[in-house]
């Protein structure tokens, strides 16, 4: 969904290059260009994921986030004519995992703006999938099938984790996975086998970050993850070594929230240093909302924060455009939904929210394309679907919603093509896989499904090829 600001389309500009001179900035909207200079532009298209980086001559041009998806009158500031200009993509996006790739992007500037470089961009094929079982302290591992979603075991499952693994997720590169282990505190960190999928701890995990976590989370460049500890309202942050998976604290961790931390997303990273991080408070009826330093990993409390939402919130996600907000209310079976007031970390109720779910909405998800909203609705054995209304984000439930899952489903996650939701079913120690329809989201069981996980399933997570689908939520 395309998003505007001041009324029209979002432009973007080049990343300041040698002899715009020093200490200026960066133009990321409406740049200027001088006299008897030309501009290169042209089309994005499927750009579903954020950090889409282009460059021209190996050198970084334009950064180009979801929510401006669409076509660009200039990539560039502006050139002479008898430029040699050759656009590739230097920063793939992530979240989800895509490879874009660039057509009509080599050629000489003659005296004209070129407006026709085209980038395209697919996403990545879910590949492997892992589900944390809190009642036998393990990790089930299977390999996807990206066209029916059937899963099929990987060798060695299931893999050893912590006491009572609550939380699992994946970093967009692919190479490492996160376990919250919430019966000894601790959050353990393995590499993946990015040929069989097996999982391999890390030198020196687990680590510890306080009693009772509950989520963990990844940001979209694989630089930190965040881990919440229900029991000591805290949030930590620890930077990702990206040769070998090892986490290291940050300064000032862990950083405090609100009561009963229950869940931790981060949002896009729609420009220069700044992200977002969102934490449910499940005993304060509450969302924490962070800034973000992406240079430190330095978490700050917003003016907006905390944001008022329904009693028990268990679940938080930002839509790809950064533009709405949605919370998963166990005690009061709904979804709270925001709008963002023109990407400045202010929320304004949503029309028509909250929003009913079955009951008590342990986990939510939203697609990657920002088309359908499902919940994983524990007290009602049940899948809710929605519609995402584009220009408003107001939800509305799919035909036949809601859905029959296994026994006390526990997580809920959606594999980046958009294709398939799967679902942890505690109670039945098993994972249901469903086929989304692509024109209704109406949800159909695969053959084979449900799949035999672990001993209480709380938690799944699907890994991309080349890199990975962040999305981690536990059973609390």
């Amino acid at each position: 969904m395309a998003s505007t600001m001041w009324g029209g389309p979002v432009l973007i500009c080049a990343v300041a290059l040698a002899g715009c001179g020093g200490g200026g900035g960066t133009c990321l909207f409406n740049c200027p260009v001088g006299p008897n200079t030309y501009t290169l532009g042209g089309a994005v298209s499927g750009l579903a994921g954020s950090g889409l980086t282009l460059g021209n001559n190996n050198a970084a041009m334009a950064s180009i986030s979801y929510s401006a998806n669409g076509s660009y009158p200039a990539f560039s500031v502006g050139y002479p004519t008898g430029t040699a200009y050759d656009v590739t993509v230097l920063v793939q996006p992530t979240n989800p995992s895509q490879t874009c790739s660039v057509t009509n992007g080599v050629g000489t500037i003659d005296a004209a703006n070129v407006t026709n470089i085209s980038v395209t961009c697919t996403i990545n094929p879910a590949q492997f999938v892992y589900v944390t079982n809190s009642g036998s302290n393990d990790i089930s591992a299977y390999v996807v099938d990206a066209t029916t979603g059937f899963l099929t075991p990987i060798s060695g499952t299931p893999f050893a984790a912590g006491s009572m693994p609550s939380a699992i997720a994946v970093d967009p590169t692919g190479s490492f996975a996160y376990v919250t282990n919430r019966g000894d505190g601790t959050l353990s960190a393995y590499t993946i086998n990015s040929s069989t999928g097996a999982l391999t701890p890390v030198a020196d995990s687990p680590y510890p970050i306080g009693v009772g976590p509950s989520s963990v989370a990844v940001d979209p460049s694989s630089s930190y993850v965040f881990a919440t500890s229900s029991s000591t309202a805290t949030v930590a942050v620890f930077t990702i070594n990206s040769s070998t998976g090892a986490l290291t604290a940050v300064k000032g961790s862990p950083f405090p929230t609100g009561a009963g931390p229950s869940f931790v997303a981060v949002g896009p990273v729609e420009s220069g240093s700044e992200g977002s991080v969102f934490v449910t408070n499940q005993n304060a009826t509450t969302v924490s909302l962070y800034e973000l330093d992406t240079s430190n990993g330095l978490l700050t409390l917003t003016s907006a924060s905390p944001l008022a939402v329904g009693p028990g919130p268990r679940a938080v996600a930002m839509d790809a455009s950064n533009q709405y907000l949605y919370v998963a209310n166990g005690a009061s079976s709904n979804v709270s939904a925001f709008s963002q007031v023109n990407n400045g970390g202010v929320f304004s109720a949503i029309n028509g929210s909250p929003f009913n779910t079955g009951g008590t909405p342990y986990a939510l998800a939203v697609d990657s394309f920002d088309r359908y909203l499902f919940t994983a609705n524990y007290a009602s054995n049940s899948i809710s679907a929605f519609n995402i209304n584009a220009q408003t984000g107001a939800l509305t439930p799919v035909a036949s919603s809601p859905f029959a899952t296994g026994d006390t489903p526990t997580c809920v996650a959606i594999d980046p093509a958009g294709n398939f939701v799967l679902v942890t079913n505690s109670g039945s120690g098993t994972v249901s896989v469903y086929a989304i329809s692509a024109s209704s989201g109406v949800l159909s069981a695969i053959d084979g499904s449900p799949f035999a996980a672990g001993f209480l399933p709380s938690a799944v997570v699907i890994s991309s090829a080349p890199a990975g689908r962040l999305h981690s939520l536990g059973e609390r």
